[in-house]
């Protein structure tokens, strides 16, 4: 049995643990306080005010019209069909476009990498307004596309480039492409090379090593890139309101629209709560049909 003087000093050195404990759980509350505080300043109360004033009408009572308006009228749901259509298209697209760059950048020599990276970070060091209309102007009947195009003989009458999906999907995969390519690069960066070669080793072609070892391994870059890139689109404003030129009609257009004819901030509230709800319930199936957390994380 155990001596008395031995329970009493297991019993202190216990207490000093738990004193311990308390005291590191405070200095990382402590330290972990500002960012609360942030979180707390920029995205819980902007929501929370987002929130209560959907629930008010016009005369300022609350009511549920401004969700009854949604139901009622279709215009509202083919706005956010038009939104998630081209949402979906532009991360489709810039996964068709981003994944072979990606690939290249990851397979060239590092001392190559920072003048190839250029023209993928390019974009971030010039204005989103000058970009869209550079898109403009070389997208328009009479740009600089297809006067070339025309020159060179492979089409005769000016395509519709601008003022349509068309427009809208070219200018949001240029302005979009970055967000994917940068974690894709960085995720197949960190892909070990002795991985391939074992495979190589092992009998498997090139083709079949790519497919079965790098693809699967580079899938986290490719579902944080993805998942980036969508979320951006659905409250993208710039792009779709001067390449769609009124034709393609995005959620954030419509919330401008109701703010600038109706000033009825209920109504425009209303919008952005749906599209925040649709946000994460999208998020949410993304999670449970990929399982992200395997996928990202390596969990089972």
């Amino acid at each position: 049995m155990a001596s008395p003087e031995i329970n009493k000093i297991e019993h202190l050195n216990a207490d000093k643990l738990r004193a311990a404990e308390r005291r590191e759980n405070l200095t990382i509350f402590a330290l972990s306080l500002p960012a609360l505080i942030a979180v707390f300043v920029v995205i819980v109360i902007p929501v929370g005010w987002l929130f209560s004033l959907s629930f008010l009408d016009s005369s300022g009572q609350l009511s549920l019209v401004n969700y009854q308006k949604m139901i009622e009228y279709k215009s509202y749901a083919r706005v956010f069909k038009t939104t998630f259509n081209v949402s979906i298209l532009t991360t489709l697209l810039c996964i068709l476009i981003g994944y072979p760059l990606a690939y290249f950048l990851s397979q060239i020599p590092r001392r190559y990498v920072g003048f190839f990276m250029l023209t993928v970070l390019l974009p971030f060091w010039t204005s989103l307004l000058v970009r869209t209309y550079a898109w403009l102007v070389m997208l328009q009947r009479n740009g600089l596309i297809n006067n070339f195009a025309i020159d060179l003989g492979l089409w005769d009458t000016p395509l519709k480039l601008a003022h349509n999906l068309n427009g809208t999907l070219i200018g949001m995969v240029h302005i979009m492409l970055p967000f994917l390519i940068l974690p894709l690069y960085a995720a197949m960066r960190r892909i070990d090379p002795h991985a391939l070669q074992a495979a190589a080793n092992l009998g498997a072609t090139p083709v079949q090593a790519f497919w079965q070892i790098f693809v699967p391994l580079s899938l986290p870059g490719v579902v944080a890139g993805s998942l980036i890139v969508f979320v951006l689109c659905l409250g993208f404003y710039v792009t779709p309101a001067v390449l769609g030129g009124g034709r393609v009609i995005l959620v954030s257009m419509q919330i401008t629209a109701i703010l600038e004819d109706q000033f009825n901030w209920g109504a425009a509230s209303a919008l952005g709560v749906v599209l925040l709800v649709l946000t994460f319930a999208a998020l949410f199936l993304a999670s449970r049909f990929l399982k992200l957390d395997e996928v990202m994380f390596g969990k089972r």
